[in-house]
Order: structure tokens, then C-alpha cells, then sequence
């Protein structure tokens, strides 16, 4: 608030003679105290700022006073927002007045909220006016001035430290603040003996516990050995007297933050004082691990993981690796592993977090290096229990990470399990021998994994040198492995203690083509500056500093592997006819990187890419990928030599197919691979050859999307079987840790998961043989099988003694064990034929879902073709192979897999080819094929069944239109008439041919009673070409009345309305023809209207609606307009309308009839508000008095008048006559109501009481319900 607006103020106030009381004073002083109580934080702030200002300026006594008495009162507030709030502005209005005396508000304190005399119910909100007076008078910045004062705030918060119920440990946290803020002089001479009872019962709770580590803190002057001998009889806190001591009050601690979810401060304290004292491993051992750790897994456990994140600060190196290779770590580990179940408390995050912000705030690679290497030797059995993408690595300095980069492939090459901390569960240790294998591979998968995602994670500070080790590393071990070490191979140097099994390198192969993955997404290196700027590109991906590709570097890195047989040897060594074709790879390579260096890099790298992925997959799969590689060199020579002579013959074109055909054939067979790499090099390289797809090349594409064609594919899918399998094997490998917990690493207390496992195990074995025998008696009976087994029984007379109707008994043992033979070695091949008929079908779902997985890639081919090449003639020939896509994916199974297939060719087809700005301009020589097309997709579309697909076939007519609409010339645009010219021009479109077929359409739509095409379809196709528009305008007239259903008839209105409305329809029709469609509409509408009969039908209503609406916009564009249309037709029919259909009082038909009306001079009657009658009003005087009286008031004023006067009968009011009569007909119902129910009963009473109601003493029988309620309510 402005001085001058508070010097005003101040004036217009100062006239009268200023009384003592304050509540004549002007609004806005007192608002200020109405906004301390507001949640808004902000608004509090501004009040206190503003109340300061006011108060200086002013400087009046009075008021000084009452802020004071109102700020006091409002510490007490009963709403929670509003006490913190006073408390501000007390503590900053003491701050600003130091002439103010602390004493004596804290005296007004003591007296208004004194615990003795307030009320019981409000001796909460004086607990806490108490703490936050004390608050305030600490925010003041005054206390160590007057240490009285510091006195008697102590002493108040000792009394209210004994109510924790309301309080908690407030009281406690503002004696520790108020220590931390009073010098050492004023603790010694005052406070000193009035915490000495807090201070000597310190190990009795936490909060007196953290009193004295505070004040041990702030005064150790004061408090000295000595001291603290007296106080505790002990010169020192950590010791082997007090460890019991402090256990309990770290228990007590544990259990009070038991929801809170964080680490007690004074846990943390203790931690700190130990370090001091030097009694670390005392305090470390004794009070955490011997004792906490005693209690059930709980708060206890969870308190000492806590501080053992807190403590990663605090300690020093040789700390850090005792107290992470102990028994806490081991506790955490079990803790984690047990955590996996749903429903658990999972201390993990807390942990990252607390590592994280170690690893961030420290900068010695020693410490960082210590604690990254120790929390990844927690194991079990084998596996660490901290995730192989831990994000925390990203903290780490260069040092650190090249040293534990190094640490990780020490561990890879010769696995140490003993310097593991390692542990198993209760259920694991009884498996112990046939674990101990295993353990070594699963410490391996970790560590490629962990190795993998440091290179992933483009967060982690990481050099060039440091990614080329590790992807040389895995790929090496993955597919080599050494003879003789050398130097020009460091990776020789390195001897596995153990050799690597098969398993161990399936891991390593995926995850190196993983490692691919990552590295041609990888970002320049911020380090590489003077390498940066050779690279064209800002924002280059998959490249190192000098712009050479990540797996160029690691392609020459594998042919100096395949160059040193002697000291290399491969783990699949290759053929010549493989070598080779690798050595052809690498002069392709060369030949199209000098190439790439002349012009057009992007197509030569996308190509060179391809060759080096191709090569480095050669690895994997040779005997697979030979062919291809010579089938891509034949493909890049033709279309070298294709840029660089002139076309080839017609003669030699249709002997070999062209360069491009091939070169899709190749990316539709690498599509099969089972690779996300693959899969993205595919789509760049089809990118950069966009430009040369001709139209066989397309045709291809779409053949593998024909569904029809399927059987075609069949061998191509068994090869994809075979790698999914060995995807599927690797993907399984590769699953985070949290999976490979779930299945072996359980907790202790879950012995019988195992027994469980197995019996669940066993279970779904049984349920697979009884799915069997149901398969077989749910199925047709098998004839074969039946006169096999009516063979068997005739050989053994079987069948005919069941026949003969004899026992088993006449058959003998060796008979009957001959006949059990036969018929279980005839049962068991029934069940073989019933396995395999299931296999079968296994097989065919298992073929159905690669083929739809491989069509899903792809995809990926013609959405990359729609988006680079839409303007091209070939995108016309994808309109129908989509729509057929899109019409049997509709009709098909609602797998996922097969609705993600839907949805994507759906989203390319809408999204991307009919709504795209870029479209075929060059359409001109193919007119008749694409209006032979246009009329195509109309006849299917007025056939289909389904409207969603409608839909699509209707959005490809319009995509046609556009096509051989094409863009209005340029020239046009500069003339006055451009805008007339543009609205008529429709290019190579045939308009009458296509608005025949339109107007087709369109009187389909309106003929048929089920008709799959919507009113929104030709609202687009109006709004988008307003030349056919016109032309069917008037088909859409005729069907206002001609419409087959009142709903159809609708629709033709609101069409009409819609296209009447349109600015270019406006243009279009100007004129007489303008007009006469206006004396069209006219007409139709009068003569729908007259047909409407007298009905309450909805969907007469809503046509009534649309031809209303329809007929506003016509009458008042014929008043505007002034145009020679006779509306008084539609006028009488319209004046007649209210007599057909009963109108409400409100309701969209009635506001859009009176609103037509409106235009006609016809205002809508305005209905009068009637006054009620006074004779009305006095008979309803009294049930409103009613209303308002309770039941007994009622009964008492109806019985007073009837039980004086006994006998005068004749002169009653009416009144209560009225009463008793309602009184009387109410009983008279209750008792029906009750003979029924009281059976045999109920007879006798009735003639008593019905004496009694006609009988002259009524009010008798009134009394008793009345004495009823008022002995109930005695009661």
C-alpha cells in the first residue's frame, strides 16, 4: 500500500476525536489481519509487508497495541494455515520495533494461552498458540539480547514438550533452534541449569538425545569431559557402557519415522560425533550391526540402510570399503532380493538416491571408484543385486569410470568369487552344488550388460577411446578367442580363468549387436571440438570426431582379427566362398567412401552402412548372409554403372530386372533378421533410393502386405522361425536382474516357493494331458481309431465275452496283461496323432505371427516411400492395395498384433498419404485411369457393410479428386478475378462424370435405410470442392421431402444449410440462380412441413429441429439479401406448426421456432405471472407454519382446545377438525396396514377402537401416542 494512500486514510480518519478502541479504524488496517488467516502463502507475506509499512507510517500507539493484542490472539487460530501465519507477522513486526519488549509479549503469551484457565476444548489450539508465540519471538532475532527471555521461552517449551500427542517433537526442534542461535555465555548462564534434566535424561527418547548432541555441538567449552561425567557418568557418549543405552533409543527412533520414510536427524548426529570421537567402529559394530540387526526385518533394518547411504560422505576410504564389504551390505542385499514380490517396501530408490547424490557431490575418483566397485560385488550367487542399467554411473569422473571400466573386465576375464560379497537364500543353499556352475555365468551376463549400458546411457561423461575398448572387448570375446597374446591386439593379453561356455557367448553376440545399436545412435562427444567442426552435419549420430562411422572402426578392427591367424583364432572360422565375399565387402566399402567424399553422401553412407552392417552380421549368420551380400555389390555396380553410361537397352532390361528391384529384394530379406538395427539401416537406405523406386520395386513391396499371397512367403517364414528362436533364447538371457530374482533368488522365508514351483510345474503338465483327452472327446470320433480298437478286442474275444454278457474272469492273467499291452501301445499313438495335430496348430498360429511381425517392418518401407515421395505418380498405385489392407483387417481376428498391423497401415493411409499437402501434380495423361478409379472406390464404397471402413474408401475418393484437381495455376493469382477463377477451376477432373457419381452416392444415402456412408462424409466433399457442391445441390433439395426415412430428411436440410452457408457456394450461385435455389427450398420446406401429422415422435422432433434451423437461415438471408422469394407459403404452415406438435416451455425446438417466427414478426407470446390469491395464501398460511413447527409443538396447539372443553362438541373451529380428520384418515391406514400382519390377533381389538373413534372422547385416543413420545423422551 502507497504512504500517500496511508497519509489520506490517516487524515479522513483524524477528524472525529480518536477513540481508545480500534474497531472505528478504517478497513484496511483491519483487512490486514483478515489475510494472515488466507492459505495463500503469498497473500500472507504481502499482509505482513504491507501491516509494517502501515505501522511506520502511521506510528499511532493504539494500534501498535492492537496488532500486538490481535497477532497473540491469532497464534491460537483454529484453522492450521492461519497460526503460522500470525506468527510471521508477530515475529517480523518485533523485528521491526526493537523498542518493543520480548518480555512482555511473551507474558501476553503465558496469559492468553495458559494451559490452566483456557476451556477443554481449546486447549489445543492453546498448546500450539504457545510454540508458535515462541516461534515468532525467535524469528524476531532478539533472543540472545535478553536472556530472560531465552529463559522463559525454554521453560514454556519444556511444559508443552509433555503433550507429544498434540505436538510431537516441535517443542524440541525449537529448543535445538533456539541453541543454534544464543551465544555460548548466555547457554552457560542461564539455560545451562534449566536443561539440566533434559540434558542428564538424554538417553531416555531421541528428541532429549539430540538436545545434548546439539548443545555438545554449539558449546563444547561449556560442556567438557568433566561435565558431561556429571550430567551422564560418562566423560564420553559412544562407549561400550552406553551401547545398550543408545540401542534403544535408535530402536525408538526407528519406530517413530516408521511412515515418514526418512533418516531420524539424530541417528545421523550420533554417526557424526562418533567420527569425532574416533569411536566409529564401536558405535559402527556394537550399536548397528550386533544390535539392530537382532530385531525382524522392520524400521530397525531400514534405519541402518538408511545411515549407511547417509555416511558415504562422511567416511573415509578405508571406512567406506569396511563398512560396504560388511554385514549391512549383506542385509541390504537379502532386503533387496526379497523386495521383488509386488506388495513389498523396496528400499532401492532411497539407496540410488543416496549414492547418486554421493557419486555427484564428490570429486575424488578413489572414493567414487570404492563404492561403485563395492556395490557391484553384492551378489546372489553370481549376480549383483543393483540393476544393470544403474543410472548412477552417469556421476562418475573420467578417472573413476575408466577405472571401473577396467575393474568390470578384470572381473569378466577371471571371476573372483571370493572377493564377491555374496550370499545366497535359505531355499538357494539347498541347491548349493548345482548353483556354483551357474554363478559364474550369471556374474558375466551382468557384467556385458553393465558394460552395454554405460556405453547406452548418453548421460555418462565417457570418452572415444573408452567406447572403442569396450565395443572391442565384447566383440572379440563374442566371436574370437586367443591363441598367442601380441601387442598389436590388447585384447589377447587378457586370460579367462574359466573359458566361455555357448550361453555365455549367445550373450555376448546379442548384446554386441546391441552395442551396434546404441553406437549408431550415439551423440558427437562434447570433448571432440576440433573434430566437430569437420563433420558437416550439427547434430551427427553414429560417427566419431573425425565423421567416420562407429562400425567402420570396429569393421577394420575385425579384419586385423581375421588378418593374424596365428595369434587369433574365430570361434566360427570362414569358408573361402565367406572370406571372400567379407574382402569384396571392404573394397565396396573404400570404393563408396571415396565416393561419398565427391557429392551426395547421404545415399553413398547410407549404402555404406548397409555393407558394414551386412559384413559385421556375416559374423553371426554366414552361410545366411553370402548371398546377400553378393546380391547387394551386383546391385550397387548396376546402379553405379547406371548414373555413370547412358540407359541400357530395352532388350537387356527385360532380360535382368533393374538395380533397384534387387536392391528392395535385399532389404525385404534383411527385414527377416531379427534386428532393430537392421530394421532402422533398412529404412535409411530405402530413404536415400526413394527417388529411383520404379514401379515393379513397389510392387514388390506390396505383394509381401497381400495377404492372399501368404503362401508364397511360407519358406521365407521358416527361416525367420529359426532365428526367433535363437532371438527368443538371447532375449531371455538378457532380461534384467529383476526377472532372473523373480525365478531363483526369493527370500528366506519362502522355503515352500520351491515345492510350490514344482507342484505347479507338474500341475500344467497334467492340465496339457487332460486339454489332450479333451481335444480327443471334444473332436469328431476318429473312425480309424475305433475299428483299430474293436480289432484288438476281437483278437483277445474281449469284445465278445461283453457281449455274451460274461465276467473277466473267464480271460486269464496272460490274456488280460496282452490286451492291457495293446490297447495302451494303441492309446499311446492316439495320443502322439493328438500332440502332433496340436504342434500343428502351434506352428500355424506360431508362422501367422512372424508373417504379421515381418509385414508390420515392412510397412516401415511404404510409410518412408508416402513421406519422401508423395508428389510421385507411383504413390496413386498404393490407394487400393491400403484399402484392402485396412477392409480385411477389419473383418479379421482382433489379435494385437494383428490390430497394430491395422492401425499403422490405417495412420499411413489417412495420415500421411490423403492428408498430406504434397500430392501427384503431374496426373494429366492418366485422367481416364483415375476416374475409372474414383468410380471404382464410390461402387465399393456404397456396398460395404461397415462404416469405419467406409470411411477410409470415401477419404480415397476425395484423395483422387484432389489428384486430378491438381493446384490452380500461378498466373491467375495476380488478376482481380483470381478468386472467381480459382473457385471454378477443377483442372483435369471430368465435372460431370464425377458428380454423377457423386449424385449417385448421395441418392443412396438418402434411399437406403441402412446405408454405410455418413452426412459428414459429403460435408467434406462440399467443403472441400464447392464446384460439385453446386452441382449437387439439388439432389440434396429433392430429399427434403423424397428422403425414405424422417431421419434421412434431415440430413438433407442440414446438408442443405451447410452448403447454402459456404462463402464459395455463395460466389458460385450468385444472380438468379441464387435466387431460384432459395424458391427451391422455399417450396420443399413448406411441403415437409405440411406433411408432419400430429405426433410426439423423437425423430420427427429433430427433423422438425434441422428444418428449422434451415428455414432461419433461408428467411433471413431473404430479408437481408432482399431477394423475390414468396414466403407467406412457409409462413402458414409454419403459424400451424404449434397445433400439430406440443411445444414446452423451453427446448431447442421451441427457442428455433420462435427465433424463424422472430423473422416473420411473430414475437413469442410472453406468459403473464399470475398473483397469488389472498384466500390461497391464508389456506396456506398455516401449513407453512406447519412446516416450520416441530411434531410435539403440532399435537400440543391441535390438543389444548379439543381437552378443556370436553363436552362442547357443536362449536369446534374448523381448524382442528381439519386436523383430527387427517389425524383420524392417517390411523384409519396404519391399523389395515397392521390387521393383516397380526393374524388371528387382529379381530378382537378392532371393535374397541373403533368405538372409540366414533365415540365423543377423541382426544383420549390422541393422548396416547403423545405420552409415548414424551415418556421416550424422558428416557
Amino acid at each position: 500500500m502507497s504512504v500517500e494512500m496511508v497519509e489520506e486514510l490517516s487524515v479522513k480518519t483524524a477528524q472525529p476525536v480518536r477513540p481508545a478502541g480500534i474497531l472505528q479504524q478504517n478497513r484496511v488496517f483491519l483487512d490486514f489481519f483478515w489475510d494472515f488467516a488466507k492459505p495463500d502463502q503469498e497473500v500472507r507475506l504481502k499482509a505482513v509487508e504491507s501491516l509494517i509499512q502501515y505501522l511506520k507510517t502511521n506510528n499511532q500507539a493504539d494500534e501498535l497495541e492492537y496488532t500486538f493484542k490481535r497477532l497473540v490472539d491469532g497464534l491460537a487460530h483454529t484453522r492450521e494455515a492461519a497460526r503460522p501465519g500470525f506468527s510471521l507477522a508477530l515475529g517480523q513486526v518485533l523485528s521491526a520495533f526493537e523498542d518493543v519488549s520480548l518480555q512482555d509479549i511473551l507474558d501476553r503469551i503465558k496469559e492468553k494461552h495458559n494451559l490452566q484457565k483456557v476451556k477443554k476444548k481449546l486447549v489445543r489450539n492453546a498448546m500450539f498458540g504457545n510454540l508458535f508465540g515462541v516461534l515468532a519471538l525467535h524469528q524476531s532475532g532478539r533472543l540472545s539480547k535478553e536472556p530472560q527471555v531465552v529463559l522463559g521461552c525454554v521453560q514454556l517449551l519444556q511444559s508443552l514438550s509433555e503433550h507429544r500427542q498434540h505436538l510431537k517433537d516441535l517443542p524440541t526442534k525449537t529448543m535445538m533452534d533456539i541453541l543454534n542461535e544464543i551465544p555460548e555465555e548466555v547457554f552457560e548462564e542461564v539455560l545451562l541449569g534449566a536443561l539440566q534434566t533434559d540434558l542428564a535424561s538424554a538417553f531416555r527418547t531421541p528428541e532429549q538425545l539430540q538436545l545434548l548432541l546439539v548443545a555438545l555441538q554449539r558449546f563444547p567449552q561449556t560442556l567438557k569431559p568433566k561435565k558431561l561425567k556429571k550430567l551422564l557418568g560418562s566423560s564420553t557418549i559412544i562407549n561400550a557402557d552406553n551401547i545398550p543405552k543408545l540401542t534403544e533409543v535408535l530402536k525408538m527412533a526407528a519406530r517413530s519415522v516408521k511412515k515418514e520414510c526418512v533418516l531420524p536427524a539424530v541417528v545421523l548426529d550420533l554417526l557424526k560425533l562418533s567420527l569425532r570421537e574416533d569411536s566409529f567402529q564401536l558405535f559402527w559394530n556394537k550399536a548397528i550391526v550386533d544390535s539392530m540387526f537382532k530385531e525382524q526385518p522392520g524400521p530397525t533394518h531400514y534405519l541402518s540402510f538408511r545411515l549407511l547411504g547417509s555416511a558415504l560422505p562422511l567416511l573415509s576410504i578405508d571406512q567406506l570399503k569396511e563398512v560396504l564389504s560388511g554385514e549391512v551390505m549383506m542385509h541390504y542385499g537379502e532386503h533387496v532380493v526379497s523386495a521383488q514380490k509386488p506388495d513389498r517396501f523396496k528400499l532401492a530408490p532411497e539407496m540410488d538416491v543416496y549414492v547418486s547424490d554421493f557419486l555427484q557431490n564428490c570429486q575424488d575418483s578413489d572414493k567414487q571408484l570404492a563404492v561403485m566397485v563395492a556395490f557391484s560385488s553384492l551378489t546372489n550367487q553370481g549376480y549383483p543385486v543393483v540393476p544393470s542399467v544403474w543410472k548412477v554411473v552417469q556421476h562418475l569422473q573420467p578417472a573413476a569410470l575408466q577405472s571401473y571400466v577396467e575393474w568390470l573386465k578384470t572381473m569378466f576375464l577371471q571371476p573372483q568369487l571370493d572377493k564377491l560379497l555374496d550370499f545366497s537364500t535359505r531355499k538357494q543353499k539347498d541347491n548349493q552344488e548345482a548353483q556354483k556352475e551357474n554363478s559364474i555365468f550369471r556374474l558375466r551376463k551382468w557384467i556385458i550388460a553393465r558394460l552395454s549400458s554405460i556405453i547406452d546411457n548418453h548421460q555418462v561423461k565417457k570418452q572415444e577411446d573408452l567406447i572403442m575398448d569396450v565395443a572391442r572387448f565384447v566383440f572379440f570375446h563374442a566371436f574370437f578367442s586367443t591363441k598367442k597374446p601380441t601387442k598389436d591386439i590388447p585384447e589377447t593379453a587378457g586370460k579367462l580363468s574359466v573359458p566361455l561356455d555357448d550361453k555365455t557367448r549367445g550373450v555376448l553376440v546379442n548384446s554386441f549387436f546391441g552395442l551396434l545399436m546404441s553406437m549408431h545412435h550415439l551423440p558427437l562427444i562434447e570433448n571432440s571440438a576440433e573434430g566437430a567442426a569437420t563433420v558437416n552435419q550439427k547434430r551427427a549420430l553414429g560417427v566419431t570426431a573425425d565423421g567416420t562411422m562407429w562400425i567402420y572402426h570396429l569393421v577394420q578392427y575385425a579384419q586385423v582379427l581375421l588378418s593374424q591367424p596365428k595369434h587369433v583364432q574365430s570361434s566360427q572360422s570362414f569358408s573361402a566362398e565367406q572370406r571372400q565375399a567379407w574382402d569384396s565387402m571392404l573394397e565396396s566399402v573404400e570404393s563408396l567412401k571415396k565416393k561419398a567424399k565427391k557429392g551426395q553422401s547421404a545415399e553413398w553412407s547410407a549404402f555404406q552402412q548397409l555393407f558394414l552392417l551386412v559384413g559385421m552380421h556375416l559374423f553371426k549368420a554366414p552361410e545366411e548372409l553370402v548371398d546377400v551380400l553378393k546380391d547387394l555389390q551386383s546391385c550397387m555396380d548396376k546402379a553405379q554403372e547406371k548414373k555413370v553410361k547412358k540407359k541400357k537397352k530395352k532388350q537387356e532390361q527385360e532380360e535382368e530386372p533393374e538395380w533397384v528391384e534387387v536392391m528392395v529384394d535385399i532389404l525385404l530379406s534383411l527385414l527377416s533378421q531379427p534386428s532393430r538395427h537392421i530394421r532402422q539401416v533398412c529404412r535409411t537406405v530405402f530413404s536415400s533410393i526413394c527417388p529411383h523406386v520404379t514401379a515393379a520395386a513397389l510392387t514388390a513391396i506390396l505383394d509381401v502386405l497381400d495377404s492372399e499371397k501368404d503362401d508364397e512367403e511360407d519358406s521365407a517364414v521358416f527361416v525367420t522361425d529359426e532365428i526367433d528362436k535363437t532371438q527368443k533364447k538371447s532375449e531371455e538371457d538378457e532380461d534384467d536382474e529383476d526377472m532372473e530374482v523373480d525365478k531363483s533368488d526369493e527370500s528366506d522365508d519362502e522355503d515352500e516357493d520351491a515345492d510350490g514351483e514344482a507342484m505347479e510345474a507338474e500341475e500344467e503338465e497334467e492340465e496339457d494331458d487332460d486339454d489332450d483327452d479333451e481335444l480327443e472327446e471334444e473332436g469328431e470320433v476318429d473312425q480309424n481309431f475305433r475299428l483299430e480298437l474293436m480289432k484288438v478286442l476281437q483278437q483277445q474275444n474281449a469284445l465278445a465275452a461283453e457281449e455274451d454278457g460274461s465276467s473277466d474272469e473267464d480271460m486269464d492273467d496272460e490274456a488280460m496283461m496282452e490286451l492291457d499291452k495293446s490297447l495302451a501301445s494303441l492309446f499311446s499313438e492316439q495320443k502322439k496323432k493328438a500332440l502332433a495335430k496340436k504342434d500343428e496348430k502351434t506352428k500355424i498360429q506360431k508362422e501367422k505371427m512372424l508373417v504379421r511381425d515381418f509385414k508390420i517392418k515392412v510397412l516401415d518401407l511404404i510409410e518412408v516411400f508416402v513421406a519422401r515421395q508423395a508428389g510421385s505418380p507411383l504413390v496413386l498405385g498404393l490407394v487400393e492395395p491400403l484399402l484392402s489392407i485396412i477392409d480385411k483387417g477389419m473383418s479379421s481376428d482382433s489379435h494385437q498384433q494383428e490390430q497394430d498391423f491395422l492401425r499403422r497401415a490405417a495412420d499411413i493411409f489417412r495420415n500421411q498419404l490423403c492428408r498430406s499437402k504434397v500430392y501427384c501434380r503431374t496426373a494429366g495423361d492418366r485422367q481416364g485411369e483415375l476416374h475409372d478409379l474414383l468410380d471404382k472406390l464410390m461402387t465399393k464404397t456404397q456396398k460395404l457393410s461397415d462404416s469405419s471402413v467406409c470411411l477410409y474408401y470415401f477419404s480415397a475418393s476425395l484423395y483422387v479428386v484432389k489428384v486430378l484437381r491438381g493446384a490452380p495455376p500461378a498466373e491467375t493469382k495476380e488478376e482481380p478475378t483470381a478468386a472467381a477463377i480459382d473457385l471454378k477451376f477443377m483442372g483435369n477432373v471430368d465435372v460431370d462424370r464425377v458428380s454423377t457419381i457423386f449424385r449417385n452416392a448421395l441418392s443412396s444415402f438418402m434411399s437406403r435405410r441402412k446405408s454405410p456412408m455418413t452426412a459428414q462424409m459429403f460435408t467434406d466433399l462440399f467443403n472441400r470442392f464447392p464446384v460439385l457442391c453446386v452441382n449437387l445441390l439439388d439432389t440434396a433439395v429433392q430429399h427434403i421431402t423424397f428422403g425414405v426415412r424422417e431421419h434421412q430428411q434431415g440430413l438433407a436440410c442440414m446438408l442443405v444449410l451447410r452448403a447454402m452457408q459456404s462463402r464459395e457456394v455463395q460466389q458460385l450461385l450468385s444472380g438468379d440462380l441464387w435466387t431460384e435455389l432459395f424458391v427451391k427450398v422455399a417450396g420443399q420446406l413448406a411441403t415437409c412441413l405440411q406433411a408432419v401429422g400430429q405426433t410426439e415422435s423423437k425423430m420427427v422432433k429433430e427433423k422438425v429441429v434441422k428444418i428449422l434451423e434451415l428455414c432461419q437461415f433461408l428467411v433471413k438471408i431473404v430479408h437481408l439479401q432482399k431477394l423475390t422469394v414468396d414466403l407467406e407459403p412457409l409462413k402458414t404452415v409454419l403459424q400451424s406448426l404449434t397445433s400439430v406438435i406440443t411445444f414446452n416451455k423451453t427446448g431447442k425446438l421451441e427457442d428455433t421456432y420462435w427465433a424463424v417466427m422472430k423473422h416473420f414478426g411473430v414475437m413469442k407470446p410472453k406468459v403473464e405471472k399470475t398473483k397469488p390469491d389472498k384466500e390461497a395464501d391464508q389456506q396456506q398460511a398455516p401449513k407453512k407454519k406447519k412446516g416450520f413447527l416441530p411434531e410435539t409443538k403440532k399435537r400440543k396447539k391441535r390438543n389444548k382446545p379439543v381437552l378443556e372443553p370436553a363436552g362442547n362438541n357443536s362449536t369446534p373451529t374448523n381448524k382442528p377438525e381439519e386436523a383430527k380428520g387427517q389425524a383420524k384418515k392417517k390411523k384409519d391406514k396404519k391399523m389395515k396396514l397392521k390387521r393383516p400382519a397380526d393374524g388371528a390377533a387382529a379381530p378382537h381389538p378392532n371393535p374397541a377402537k373403533k368405538s372409540k373413534t366414533q365415540s365423543d372422547s377423541k382426544p383420549a385416543k390422541k393422548k396416547k401416542p403423545k405420552q409415548k413420545i414424551e415418556g421416550g423422551g424422558k428416557i
